[in-house]
């Protein structure tokens, strides 16, 4: 797959892990940020692997911030993405099988090497699966189309 990464300073760390790992496992890796631990503002980087996947330029996105729930925010203001934030395997499950999750946001202090390369693992290997969870998807791009006028 073709992929991007990025993370604020609380992630920086967890990115050059993950950077690696996806690359061992065969995925093209371009990295938007943090180039450092300095501090950054997250929305910045969210904007930037948000955008660029929802112009398709990526098959999907990972960001990283130090719980994985402000970069969701934030990304999730680009329409076309769906990023969920995801705590455990069950949770990353659900991201890519229910909600079709297209970035995948993770935290760099909650979380050690071997639980992010699990979540990453379960994330890009399950499959959407569609049915009653594409309605729900279609209800969220109404939601989308209506606030964006």
């Amino acid at each position: 797959m073709k992929l991007v990464v990025g993370a604020d300073h609380g992630g920086f760390a967890a990115k050059e892990f993950i950077k690696k790992w996806l690359q061992h496992g065969g995925h093209e890796v371009t990295d938007f940020g943090c180039y450092s631990a300095d501090s950054v503002d997250y929305p910045d980087v969210a904007l930037l692997v948000g955008e660029a996947v929802a112009r398709k330029d990526f098959d999907r996105g990972v960001l990283l911030d130090g719980f994985g729930g402000a970069v969701a925010l934030a990304a999730n203001k680009v329409p076309g993405v769906r990023a969920v934030a995801a705590y455990n395997s069950v949770s990353a499950r659900f991201a890519a099988a229910h909600d079709d999750a297209n970035v995948l946001c993770l935290g760099g202090k909650t979380h050690g090497e071997a639980a992010l390369a699990e979540m990453l693992q379960v994330f890009f290997s399950t499959p959407f699966e569609g049915g009653r969870h594409e309605r729900r998807l279609v209800k969220i791009g109404e939601i989308e189309r209506k606030y964006s006028r």
